[in-house]
């Protein structure tokens, strides 16, 4: 317990936004092999998350400067990956009979899932500038 005493806080946020990428990779994976992986996209979240989550618990546990540039490029690059997401389940979400109707919203691709990748990401990087 007294290993936890004195953690300042960015270690503490990246910690967390890294076992929150584990959590939401695994519904990710599961949304995604659902669809049979249709379009290439989806292999950018289920690929990047558990990467970017190995990469952050690496930094909690040793802190390098080496390890800083790799979480800065793969919390960037699931920044876009979320922003990307949006785009292509809003789109999913368009193009079925209905159109933004609550039944295709439920049913169909989660519209707000990118988003929270894409503001774990955001939390990754403030914690990382601290």
């Amino acid at each position: 317990m007294d290993r936890w005493l004195g953690w300042p806080i960015d270690r503490v946020l990246i910690f967390f936004t890294s076992v929150a990428f584990v959590l939401v990779a695994v519904q990710v994976t599961l949304y995604h092999y659902r669809q049979n992986f249709r379009h290439w996209a989806m292999w950018g979240p289920v690929l990047g998350l558990p990467l970017a989550a190995a990469i952050g618990i690496a930094l909690t546990v040793w802190d390098s400067v080496l390890l800083r540039w790799l979480f800065l490029f793969a919390l960037i690059g699931e920044l876009a990956s979320g922003l990307m997401g949006f785009y292509y389940h809003s789109r999913g979400i368009s193009q079925r009979v209905g159109g933004w109707e609550v039944h295709n919203i439920m049913v169909g691709p989660p519209p707000i899932l990118p988003v929270v990748v894409s503001a774990l990401s955001l939390l990754g990087l403030l914690a990382l500038y601290l």
